[in-house]
């Protein structure tokens, strides 16, 4: 059985304000039926623990990784469980092969995409008897990732205090409530925050995505049969980004392309998404230096490509979250958004943010000594490289 495409885009939205007082009047009947009693972490026995279930299956990509942090938080607490992440199925590719988890269940953001054979498969998994769920909430809160916890039967339930559902008094459904706050320290850090009231953390709050060697050799001869020398300094260019107010102008990643093939003789890889076809066109318009088109890649094919790169200039979207999380040096632009709380962070990574949430008030020059920066301290080049 499928539910229509029509039903599901018809359906009524939480935010409407017609129906706000009633999803308000709903939650509280829901926490006086289901509200859990909190316990302390004192009152846990860690020696129980051996299946984990993750719950991420509410937002963007760059919000999912930006939370892979704590993946590797549980792993290095608990070496042997059994860990489950839930996310989105658009998210499911990036999270395949992580090596810190087990397993990947995916639930279908739209009702169309469900059919009994995938519900029961669903179902079956997610009640097959866990020891702790965590639910990521930070920016949003969802509900349905609160009832995914819920259902899951697990005996611990772990979520932050804040933000809390519409007209509850507090997170009924988690019984360990992490305290957070709502500041703008890293998104990464939040995350980690939830996990850190069990006495879980790590080191590297760098992004994960996890490749297999086959398709480092896949994107490798792509490249080379697309007339890329490795020899060569690899730049990448990727001038999209979901939203327009986030995007660097076009004429700004052609002369940082035309600089970086004219002083170094670096080969330029442009990259395009979606609906961003005119916008890679105006690049093609006013850059001078010979240019490499890449489109229509799905999320790992992309990845791939990124991990061969020497360096990524990027905007504020998904896409500079997917590179960082396989590695690749990158200088990503920020406008409106505030980068001390979205960038990638690690080594690798470096965000120029423009003033008063304006993309273009960052200089061609800013970025490009950012970049000669990033590959000085960097070893991604290629020993044929040499920076003066």
């Amino acid at each position: 059985m499928h539910w229509s495409k029509s039903y599901w885009r018809c359906r009524l939205r939480w935010c409407d304000p017609v129906v706000l007082p009633l999803k308000r009047k709903s939650l509280q009947f829901l926490e006086r039926c289901f509200g859990k009693g909190e316990i302390s972490p004192q009152e846990i026995n860690f020696d129980v623990i051996q299946r984990i279930l993750v719950v991420r299956q509410h937002d963007q990509l760059g919000d999912f990784l930006l939370s892979t942090p704590v993946l590797r938080a549980l792993r290095e607490r608990f070496p042997d469980a059994h860990i489950t992440l839930v996310v989105r199925e658009y998210t499911s590719a990036v999270a395949l092969h992580n090596q810190y988890i087990d397993d990947v269940l995916v639930f279908y953001e739209v009702g169309y995409r469900w059919n009994w054979k995938r519900l029961r498969y669903f179902w079956q998994r997610l009640r097959k008897g866990f020891d702790l769920a965590i639910v990521l909430n930070t920016v949003s809160h969802s509900l349905t990732s609160d009832l995914l916890a819920y259902f899951s039967r697990a005996p611990y339930i772990l979520g932050p205090s804040f933000p809390v559902l519409p007209g509850t008094s507090h997170n009924f459904f988690y019984n360990l409530l992490a305290p957070v706050q709502n500041d703008d320290r890293h998104q990464s850090e939040k995350n980690l925050d939830i996990v850190r009231y069990l006495g879980m953390s790590t080191s590297d709050l760098s992004e994960n995505m996890h490749l297999l060697p086959q398709e480092k050799e896949w994107a490798k001869e792509y490249l080379q049969n697309a007339g890329v020398a490795f020899s060569r300094l690899l730049v990448g260019l990727h001038p999209g980004a979901g939203k327009p107010g986030n995007r660097w102008s076009a004429a700004n990643f052609a002369q940082v392309g035309d600089y970086f093939a004219k002083q170094y003789g670096a080969e330029i890889v442009l990259f395009y998404g979606p609906k961003e076809l005119k916008l890679a066109e105006l690049v093609q318009k006013h850059i001078h230096a010979s240019v490499h088109v890449i489109a229509g890649l799905n999320l790992r094919r992309l990845a791939a490509i990124f991990s061969q790169l020497n360096l990524l200039i990027c905007n504020d979207t998904g896409t500079t979250h997917l590179a960082a999380a396989v590695g690749t040096p990158l200088v990503a632009i920020f406008g409106p958004t505030d980068a001390r709380e979205w960038k990638p962070l690690g080594k690798n990574c470096v965000a120029v943010q423009g003033q008063n949430g304006v993309c273009d008030t960052v200089s061609v020059q800013e970025v490009i000594l950012a970049a000669e920066r990033l590959l000085q301290a960097t070893s991604f080049l290629n020993k044929t490289c040499k920076l003066d």
